[in-house]
């Protein structure tokens, strides 16, 4: 099982929720920033329908999975 975690951080002169390198919007304050995290949070626990997905690796060759919508990953918010 994969785990995604939310770190608050400052940013653009506020404060936004970074997960792998990527930021979220920036809010005016570190609890609000903190606050939508763990929603988004919470939200990945959520179980999803089973589907079929297509996607590109980096050498450039699509593939296609099946994925199971009861798969969810671990969360945790930092800051």
């Amino acid at each position: 099982m994969s785990k995604v975690v939310y770190e608050i951080v400052e940013h653009d002169g506020g404060w936004a929720y970074r997960s792998d390198g990527v930021y979220s919007e920036t809010f005016a304050t570190h609890d609000a920033a903190r606050a939508m995290a763990v929603r988004v949070a919470r939200e990945q626990l959520v179980p999803g329908a089973d589907a079929a997905i297509s996607f590109e690796t980096a050498d450039g060759k699509w593939h296609e999975e099946q994925v199971d919508g009861q798969d969810r990953p671990t969360t945790e918010v930092k800051g």
